[in-house]
């Protein structure tokens, strides 16, 4: 954790000298962590109750309307987890990191008191720019403490911080909802992540002086004629470099799980007899072991290489979606073994893909390559939820998960052939 020598001695907009590094950026760096607690805990609302409410406070009688709630947020997330790299030219990362949180205030009271469906999935609208904004920013200015040499392990820490609040959130609402019902007191915590992430967030430095010193020290130039815009780094991290492309298609399948399993999980176990702390425990446990794992899984990454966990972590979610229907005769075993593997197998990629995204970036267009490949990751979430409500409504909840464990290894395989 050194940090890199330095050739020129910097400073950044308050006069402090930049250095590159984790234990030399550790405030700053554990500042951001406990924002992206607060970012993960505001989504984290959703994950046992926000489905429910659309069946049995709504009355929704089709998956694919109950879904469209996961749909309207995937799609909002990714185009603005696309344009924030684009934004990043224009605005410094802690703006960008203050206008998500602004965004996200009407978040869990709208969840809580809507008056109509349309009000959730309105909700969902407003929940997706906020995480694209802030979730992007938190992520972005972590890399750029820390320098080329420890990615994996910032990343982990980031994605970490994050996925833990989701999964204890989620046992929080499902435990809260079991004795106040549905709504409106297990959303109402949301206010708390909203009122700390905004007040952290003001105390947060900008990282533009970091990413200029790595700019000077580590970047090869940019090579000649080569285009750093948007529109260029969309087509080179989504087709043209072979990494970049295998990369962000298991993002986008690994995130298309996630969207499947928001839907589809609660209720599958809740069909098969299971009560809401039940249902609360198997979504809660699947972030908190794909964030907790993140910490480890990361500095792997760093130590071992990317590829052998993306490959490897896209085939332990397969076998997790495979276990959730071969024992789905004790449902809540099957649901407590199929989050374990998919909590397990999305810590090993989550971190990995970001970093192998990184690696292959140049500096000065790494924040376009992070965005576009969160596009194509978070546009999962819609992908998944589409899919879900059109084969639950055509084929039943369990086809779901059979064409989820198939996506899933398809994705591993292709990742394998691609990444380097």
């Amino acid at each position: 954790m050194n940090a890199t020598p330095a050739t020129a001695a910097p400073a950044d907009a308050s006069g402090r000298p930049v250095r590159l590094g984790l234990r030399e950026n550790w405030l700053q760096f554990t500042l951001l962590v406990v924002v992206n607690v607060c970012v993960g805990g505001l989504v984290g609302l959703e994950r046992t109750t926000v489905p429910l409410i659309g069946a049995e406070v709504f009355g929704l009688t089709s998956d694919l309307a109950v879904f469209s709630f996961i749909i309207a947020f995937g799609v909002t997330k990714a185009l603005t987890n696309l344009a924030a790299g684009a934004l990043t030219a224009r605005f410094r990362r802690r703006q960008l990191l203050l206008t998500g949180w602004l965004i996200g205030i009407p978040v869990p009271f709208a969840l809580a008191w809507a008056p109509s469906w349309g009000w959730i999935v309105a909700a969902n609208v407003l929940l997706g720019l906020n995480q694209g904004l802030t979730w992007s920013m938190t992520v972005n200015m972590k890399i750029d403490l820390v320098g080329p040499s420890r990615r994996g392990l910032a990343t982990g820490l980031n994605e970490a911080a994050g996925y833990t609040a989701v999964g204890a959130t989620a046992l929080l609402t499902g435990y809260l909802a079991t004795h106040h019902g549905l709504r409106p007191t297990p959303e109402l915590i949301g206010v708390v992540f909203v009122a700390a992430g905004l007040a952290l967030s003001l105390v947060v430095r900008d990282t533009a002086a970091h990413v200029a010193l790595e700019l000077a020290q580590h970047a090869k130039p940019l090579p000649t004629g080569e285009d750093a815009g948007l529109a260029a780094t969309f087509a080179r991290t989504s087709w043209r470099d072979r990494s970049l492309r295998g990369a962000s298609q298991a993002g986008l399948v690994n995130n298309l799980n996630d969207g499947l399993t928001w839907g589809v999980f609660p209720l599958l176990f809740t069909d098969h007899g299971l009560g809401l702390a039940a249902v609360g425990l198997i979504k809660g446990l699947y972030p908190i072991l794909w964030g907790l794992g993140q910490i480890p899984t990361g500095h792997l990454a760093d130590r071992i290489g990317r590829k052998p966990l993306i490959v490897h972590g896209m085939l332990v979610q397969a076998a997790g979606f495979v276990l959730a229907l071969a024992l789905l005769g004790r449902p809540l075993l099957a649901g407590v073994v199929s989050a374990v593997f998919l909590g397990i197998g999305t810590a090993m990629v989550y971190p990995a893909l970001i970093a192998t995204v990184s690696d292959h970036a140049h500096p000065t267009w790494r924040a376009n390559a992070l965005g576009t490949y969160r596009f194509w990751r978070d546009i999962g979430y819609a992908v998944g939820a589409l899919v879900a409500g059109i084969l639950a409504d055509a084929l039943g909840l369990n086809a779901t998960v059979v064409a989820a464990a198939v996506l899933t290894a398809v994705s591993g395989v292709f990742a394998a052939r691609w990444i380097t």
